[in-house]
Parts: structure tokens; C-alpha cells; sequence
């Protein structure tokens, strides 16, 4: 039997007012008697019922899941991702990973390069990261908006609270649009405590085995860490909808976090109406020749 865990508590739908300090990057209270066992072992079930309604989803084709992940570096996407879907069939499963835009992607519109990836019906598309970097990380860096080819954007100075109020609602309206059209918009940040971070640095630096992460460009973007702050919340308290809302996961403790993930997926996936396609008539009568030609010899 699956655990149950109240999920409420860790999702964002745009009523009321969001302040990201009013949201735990430990595990609450109600959580703190979990042993990290008993987490991998309710993961390993819920990767299990996953793949279940996975094979519906796909069978069906009719709907779609967007799973989108932001986080601050070292905040644990790529773990995250790894062992929360670790169980999926990867025929109908994709993950796109946003860098630093190409000259193309520059040469078009800001959300074109998210719109083309986003999953055909019957698929499963992970994000790590997504459109959220234009509000994110160009609202830290206002001067990477200059090589975007963007109208009456010559300077910093153009760059004006209008222009990202715009892009919310850009983005809003491109995920409601996704959700009009089957596609399922679950969007998680992975929200990690100033502290910890910097552990999870100098466990880059002085573990051998965790070398290959360090980057020296990580250090110089937490030089940033109010501005992110406050990038974050403004961006999740301006597209959280009922439609697509945020789901804030606490990300001081990998296993937790990661529990929390496996339980919204699989309680995103309960309220579709998932089940395999029904056989017709016409194809009953096909399977029952193609059963008598294999019994009787001629299909030997």
C-alpha cells in the first residue's frame, strides 16, 4: 500500500499572495520520522504505479505529461529527475535540457525553442529547466535580453517591470494553451536553503568522486542569491494557475524531496482518465484469425 502524504501543502495554484520565505526547504514536521529507507522503498512503489499509468498514457493517446523542473544549482534536478522516473518505459519518454540559447534559438522568439519540444499526445517530456530561465535567469542578467533581437530593447535601461509582466502572461498563456490541447503542466522548484547549497559546493570541491560538477560560473551566480530570490517568487506568483500550478519542493533533503515529487506525479496522473484503448468488434474478429492461423499450423 502506497504512503500517504498530504501534498497540499507543497502546491502554489495562484490564490493568495506567495512569498517564497514562507515555504520550508527542510522536511516539515509531520515528515521528520521517515527514515531515508522507508523513502526509497515508497519511491520504488510509486515508480511502480507510475510506469503503470505510464503504459495507459501512451496506449491511449490522448493526453500528455509536461514535467517541468527549476531549481538554483546544486539544488538536485538531474538526481531528481534520475530516480523519479528511473522506472518508465523511455518509448514515449524524453528529456530536454535548456543551456544557454544557440544562434538559432536566438533568431527566434524567446518561447519557440520550449514550444517544439513539448511532448506529442501519449508522451511523457521532463524539463530540466525550461521557458522559466527568460524570467529567471535574463531578470538577474537583464543584458542577455540584447542579444535577443528584441524591438525597443537597445539598452538595460529598456528593460522595464512591463516588459516581464509581459512575458508572464506570455507564459501563462502558452501553458494554458498546452492544457487546452491534453498536455498536463506540472511545474516544480526545487527549493534549496542558502546553507545548504554551499555545503553541496564544498562537497563538490573536496570530494574527489563530486569534482567533475564543481563550476566556477555556480559560485559566481550565488553572488546573485537575493536576486534569484526574488526572480523566483516574482515568476511563481505571476504564472501559477489552477491549470499549471507550482509545486514548491523542499530540496535540503534530497530523498524527501524527491518522495514528494514521485507522490504529485502519480496524483497528477489519478485525475486523467487513463485506460487502454478498447478493442472493436472489427479487430476482435482479427485477432481471433490471427489466433486460428498460429494454432492450426500455417503461421508456423
Amino acid at each position: 500500500m502506497l504512503m500517504k502524504l498530504d501534498l497540499a501543502p507543497f502546491t502554489y495554484d495562484g490564490t493568495g499572495d506567495f512569498h517564497l520565505k514562507d515555504w520550508d526547504t527542510g522536511v516539515p514536521k509531520a515528515a521528520k520520522g521517515l527514515s531515508e529507507a522507508e523513502i526509497k522503498t515508497e519511491i520504488a512503489k510509486d515508480v511502480e504505479a507510475f510506469s503503470d499509468a505510464q503504459g495507459k498514457l501512451y496506449a491511449q493517446k490522448r493526453y500528455s505529461l509536461l514535467l517541468i523542473f527549476q531549481g538554483l544549482d546544486a539544488a538536485g534536478k538531474d538526481g531528481m529527475i534520475r530516480h523519479v522516473m528511473s522506472g518508465v518505459n523511455p518509448e514515449g519518454t524524453n528529456v530536454v535540457s535548456f543551456k544557454q540559447p544557440t544562434a538559432e534559438e536566438l533568431a527566434h522568439d524567446y518561447l519557440w525553442r520550449t514550444r517544439v519540444a513539448f511532448p506529442p499526445a501519449g508522451n511523457i517530456t521532463i524539463f530540466n529547466r525550461s521557458h522559466y530561465e527568460e524570467v529567471l535567469v535574463d531578470r538577474v542578467h537583464p543584458e542577455n535580453l540584447l542579444a535577443e533581437h528584441l524591438p525597443g530593447i537597445d539598452a538595460v535601461g529598456d528593460v522595464t517591470p512591463q516588459f516581464w509582466a509581459r512575458r508572464y502572461k506570455d507564459i501563462r498563456q502558452l501553458e494554458h494553451l498546452a492544457s487546452r490541447n491534453g498536455i498536463v503542466v506540472e511545474k516544480f522548484f526545487l527549493h534549496l536553503s542558502k546553507d545548504e547549497q554551499k555545503q553541496r559546493f564544498l562537497d563538490r570541491i573536496e570530494q574527489p568522486d563530486k569534482n567533475w560538477k564543481f563550476s566556477a560560473a555556480d559560485i559566481r551566480e550565488r553572488r546573485y542569491w537575493a536576486e534569484y530570490q526574488q526572480a523566483y517568487e516574482d515568476a511563481i506568483a505571476h504564472t501559477a494557475t489552477k491549470r499549471a500550478s507550482w509545486h514548491i519542493i523542499p530540496a535540503d533533503n534530497k530523498w524527501f524531496g524527491r518522495l514528494v515529487v514521485s507522490k504529485l506525479i502519480l496524483q497528477s496522473m489519478a485525475r486523467l482518465p487513463l485506460a487502454y484503448p478498447e478493442v472493436t468488434a472489427e479487430q476482435k474478429a482479427e485477432l481471433h484469425a490471427a489466433l486460428e492461423e498460429l494454432t492450426d499450423g500455417k503461421g508456423a
